[in-house]
């Protein structure tokens, strides 16, 4: 429209016509310049969406659905729980190995059920919404097998040390799966609470679609909570074998808050208001001021959870004093990732990436940008134009921006010009440490592969992994941005379910934004200019 324009005027021979020809002449010069650098760094959230949710799919465990899309697997576990005379045949593994962690499979199904439950029209919208809910569902039906009686929980499949032991395909497995369980006796208010939260906030996510699961999974997640306050204590002192490798450093605490919270958003039920209320000063949920949320530290989620009830209920002036008080540690948080605390904030490494700790930084990355555009999107339905932090105001978009940065240092606007996703852009992690990955397919080849061949033949190996575990988020770089893609560093090739959850309602938001941009952008363009009517 703009040449078109420009070759109309020209025609005219007008003085003042051929200073605006000159002037458009040389904007559409700079345009062909700048538009190509600006689309560089645009980044496609819908593609790296269905990634992200593809991946879920490599790490499943049991008995594989004939929908299955991620074709290298096969089925495994298949006799998990048999020596206990309990079907545990389900679930996920964790990471790159085999053993089924209850809590952090727990956390996982918890953030992607927050996913669904705030972003799920623009899941919907990407597509995706089908696959988001399988992803859930394959975490619920698997807890429900797990929780066989209301004070018993099966929290553990494999132990840790015998696993790490082997180098094999998941459907070669031959390492011992030993099943683990708290009860009464042997307490584990912690994974028994994180799983609460996940079986109440999927029973959100179904409650239209399947009310009878929806109803189904509430009724374990109250039972879970009663069980998980009734009888307290650490799991990792109930099961010693988790200790190594899933400790509850922050003690159960924080995961009784959090079922309920998510019970009460559930069920609507006051009690459960009264009890984050009443323990909120003993259980630290008003004391501690973080700067990480992850699967084993839920305190920033919970204090922005609890900030959202100040919107939508009616409470007296007590209970609302008390949520003030959560809605301040929470804001600590988000201000500590904005770098706005008069001391306490999140490093950040030189090209940008928030950066909390060595091992597997990227879970901490990711969880904080879903925390930014959730309480962005707080913001402006509490109608707060500016969020207070003790170094200056910010805006909610300021937020977003910061939420954005970190989603694009991952998919590729970084120093080392790769992406972490794995499986997404041009560039990105060939050597992932994972067991089904790094070893030829069982699809391809059905030979047995045992513990020690697979370390001589795959594990050593310098070339790529035959199999790409699309959508998985590794550990990241290091402080410096620096990036090794080897399979033995663990700590920033290993990827984890818990790194790619917070992803999903983030890439999903971002999407509907750059979509809401990109109409806007060409309802501008096509209204009639100036020049049209010269």
């Amino acid at each position: 429209m703009v040449i078109r324009s420009m070759k109309k005027e020209g025609r005219q021979q007008r003085s003042g016509s051929r200073d605006l020809y000159s002037c458009f002449v040389s904007v559409t010069a700079i345009l062909w310049v700048v538009l190509p650098v600006a689309a560089a760094k645009a980044f496609d959230y819908k593609d790296a969406l269905s990634k992200s949710l593809l991946y879920f799919e490599a790490q499943r465990s049991g008995r594989l659905p004939y929908g299955q899309r991620v074709t290298w697997r096969g089925h495994s576990g298949l006799t998990d729980g048999l020596q206990q005379g309990v079907d545990l045949v389900g679930g996920y593994y964790d990471a790159g190995d085999h053993v089924k962690f209850g809590l952090p499979m727990a956390f996982t199904i918890t953030m992607l059920s927050w996913s669904v439950i705030e972003y799920g029209d623009e899941i919907a919208a990407a597509g995706e919404y089908h696959h988001a809910l399988e992803a859930i569902k394959w975490g619920t039906d698997y807890f429900i097998k797990a929780h066989t009686h209301p004070y018993v929980l099966w929290a553990e499949v494999g132990d840790g040390d015998t696993d790490h032991y082997c180098w094999q395909r998941p459907e070669d497995m031959t390492t011992p799966r030993q099943a683990y369980k708290i009860d009464t006796e042997n307490p584990g208010s912690d994974v028994a609470g994180e799983t609460a939260a996940a079986m109440a906030a999927a029973s959100i996510v179904f409650r239209k679609s399947d009310a009878h699961y929806s109803h189904l999974l509430l009724h374990h997640a109250q039972k879970l909570f009663e069980f998980a306050d009734k009888y307290r204590g650490k799991y990792d002192s109930s099961i010693r074998e988790a200790k190594s490798y899933y400790p509850s450093w922050s003690g159960y605490e924080d995961e009784l808050l959090w079922a309920a919270l998510w019970l009460h958003k559930a069920t609507g039920t006051p009690q459960y208001v009264e009890y984050v209320v009443s323990n909120g000063e003993g259980f630290g949920g008003t004391g501690w001021a973080m700067t990480e949320f992850s699967w084993d530290a839920k305190y920033a989620g919970i204090q922005i959870l609890a900030s959202k009830l100040l919107s939508v209920g009616n409470f007296s002036a007590a209970q609302r004093h008390v949520l003030k008080q959560y809605e301040s540690k929470g804001e600590h948080y988000i201000c500590a990732c904005l770098s706005k605390n008069n001391g306490t904030n999140l490093h950040r490494t030189p090209g940008g990436m928030l950066f909390v700790r060595q091992w597997n930084n990227m879970q901490y990355v990711s969880s904080a940008a879903f925390l930014l555009i959730a309480y962005s999107d707080y913001l402006k339905e509490a109608r707060r134009d500016v969020l207070r932090c003790p170094a200056g105001a910010v805006r909610p978009q300021e937020l977003v921006e910061l939420a954005t940065s970190q989603v694009d240092y991952i998919l590729g606007d970084n120093p080392m010009g790769i992406s972490y996703l794995v499986g997404y852009g041009r560039k990105y992690p060939m050597r992932v440490h994972h067991r089904g990955s790094s070893i030829v397919s069982y699809k391809r080849s059905k030979g047995f592969i045992g513990c020690m061949q697979g370390y001589y033949d795959w594990y050593g190996r310098r070339g790529q992994n035959p199999n790409v575990v699309t959508g998985a988020l590794v550990g990241g770089p290091d402080s410096h941005d620096r990036f090794r893609d080897h399979r033995g560093n663990y700590m920033q090739t290993e990827a984890c379910t818990y790194n790619t959850a917070p992803l999903v309602g983030v890439l999903a938001k971002l999407h509907q934004q750059m979509s809401h941009q990109h109409v806007k952008e060409m309802t501008t363009s096509s209204s009639p200019s100036y020049l049209e009517f010269a």
